[in-house]
């Protein structure tokens, strides 16, 4: 009909945006995100970013959530399918050596998230969040300082990787994360109930 205004029914819009923003942030780094690009890699219009958000900062916030809860999901899934400690050994060394957990976009998105938390508390918030569920999910198959310990090297050393531009010798890692797990057992042998 001449003269209304067509609605978009886009259940999927919110999420194509935050997906786009990602994006951006990975090609550009936060620094030169902007409403505009974001539109642009979504295929919305400008407005749409102003219908589901409330600026660019809530943008940002949102984005970053989605990667926490992608990747969480992702690590637990892994730790929790390990029916036993030298699977869960194995399933943190693929955490950093494989791809699909360490690759160059999600370590990417982690640098420009960590650099972004410094002065934003909300995503400071975030990646603290995301640092306790990591912590939970190893917690399933190992004690509380190896779990720190081998946090630490699934965020540093697939980091080292990058810089080095070398592969990583998985070899090394599971030797690695193996000592960590028998340095520390968990008291009674038993896992942590799911």
């Amino acid at each position: 009909m001449a003269g209304t205004r067509r609605v978009a029914n886009d259940p999927r819009r919110k999420q194509r945006i935050l997906d786009a923003a990602l994006t951006v942030i990975e090609e550009r780094g936060v620094h030169a995100t902007t409403h505009r690009r974001i539109a642009e890699a979504a295929g919305v219009p400008l407005g749409s970013l102003t219908y589901h958000f409330g600026g660019l900062e809530d943008i940002l916030e949102q984005a970053f959530q989605h990667l926490s809860d992608t990747m969480s999901r992702h690590y637990r899934t892994v730790l929790a399918d390990a029916p036993d400690t030298a699977a869960a050994c194995a399933a943190v060394t693929d955490l950093i050596c494989g791809g699909e957990y360490a690759s160059p976009r999600a370590l990417t998105l982690i640098y420009e998230m960590n650099a972004y938390a410094g002065h934003h508390p909300a995503v400071a918030e975030i990646a603290a969040t995301w640092l306790a569920r990591s912590h939970a999910s190893l917690a399933l198959h190992f004690a509380d300082p190896a779990c720190r310990a081998m946090d630490a090297l699934i965020e540093g050393w697939p980091m080292h990787q990058a810089m080095e531009r070398a592969p990583l010798d998985r070899e090394i890692v599971l030797a690695t994360i193996t000592a960590i797990a028998a340095r520390f057992p968990l008291h009674d042998g038993a896992h942590t109930p799911r």
